[in-house]
């Protein structure tokens, strides 16, 4: 009788198996077959009916059935789960041949733009690009630069001081001293990087702003060769037609010194609402280096002479690009960069 009932649960598993159509069904055959109410168990349960000495033949058929049934609801199982996985593949194939999508891409700030093209400039002149630390001693941002300690510059204010004799360099020029204490003469060089001062936000000021500094010393330099380095420069960033104007100024580094207009690219000098009517345009300081600079930086100064001069980035920026607010430059406005 036991038999009968094996060979018919039997059976009817495999049925049911062969026309199951997904995992979810084959578990609830597993369950009600195999599972701890399931039929088979039932028999298991009823073995107490059955004559001890027949006990050991109909266990034996019964694990014999249990693992038939498994064995072929794990072969359904693997059936399906390959289905699926082919499937998936299928849905997720990618064709090597078809176009690849267009990806937004950044471009250059405007600031670096306008970087790049003074470096340009500069190097296609001979000129050598050296970096500096923004962190910066006092004596490298201002005693070396012949800026005394009563000078107005070094007044906390205007400087962002980290302790006594660190701050945060107000100016590139620092870079330029621990390149002469090198003692590798002659020197041709501009220094580009950021600088920190104590300035009220607005559209022609900021408290971290770039700067490009440039620094001259060999042998027989005049002043000469600074204007003619400033006008050729000049011509390269604004157009060939392009002149120069300096006027007298002080700066504790240089003697003399300098600032330095240029004609107004936007009407030729005539005038106009860009220049503010006066057909220049200030551009950027400059002058001889002082010989107290040379001196402390351990360079003969009777022998060797030198020029410098600075050049704010963002205001090469503005006035290129024709912006009237700084502040477009660091508010990261996508409609503004994206004119670039």
């Amino acid at each position: 009788m036991i038999n009968e009932t094996l060979d018919e649960i039997r059976k009817k598993a495999l049925e049911a198996i062969g026309q199951a159509s997904d995992p979810d069904r084959l578990n609830d055959i597993r369950v009600s077959v195999l599972g701890k109410k399931g039929e088979l168990t039932g028999i298991l349960k009823s073995m107490k009916d059955v004559a001890p000495e027949d006990r050991p033949r109909i266990g034996q058929l019964v694990n014999d059935t249990r693992a038939e049934i498994e064995k072929v609801l794990d072969e359904q199982k693997q059936k399906f789960e390959a289905a699926i996985l082919d499937a998936k593949l299928k849905s997720e194939a990618i064709d090597v041949t078809l176009p690849s999508k267009p990806l937004p891409v950044g471009h250059k700030h405007p600031n670096t733009i306008a970087l790049e093209e003074v470096e340009r400039i500069f190097i296609g002149m001979g000129y050598e690009v050296v970096g500096g630390p923004e962190i910066e001693r006092d004596y490298y941002n201002f005693k070396a630069l012949n800026i005394p300690d009563d000078h107005p510059a070094r007044d906390e204010q205007d400087t962002f001081y980290i302790s006594g004799q660190f701050l945060l360099r107000t100016q590139t020029s620092s870079a330029q001293v621990h390149e002469m204490e090198k003692g590798k003469l002659p020197i041709k060089m501009i220094s580009p990087g950021r600088v920190f001062r104590a300035d009220e936000v607005d559209a022609t000021h900021s408290p971290s702003f770039h700067q490009v500094e440039g620094l001259v010393i060999d042998e027989n330099i005049t002043f000469a060769d600074l204007k003619g380095t400033l006008a050729e420069f000049s011509k390269k960033l604004f157009g060939e037609l392009t002149e120069t104007k300096f006027r007298p100024h002080h700066f504790p580094f240089t003697e003399p010194s300098a600032e330095m207009d240029v004609s107004c690219f936007k009407c030729g000098g005539k005038g106009c609402r860009f220049c503010k009517g006066s057909g220049w345009i200030e551009i950027l300081g400059c002058g001889m280096v002082h010989p107290n600079v040379l001196r402390m930086s351990g360079i003969d100064s009777k022998k060797y002479k030198g020029f410098a001069f600075g050049v704010g980035l963002e205001r090469i920026a503005l006035l290129k690009y024709e912006i009237d607010d700084m502040r477009l430059l660091y508010e990261n406005d996508i409609r503004f960069l994206e004119q670039f």
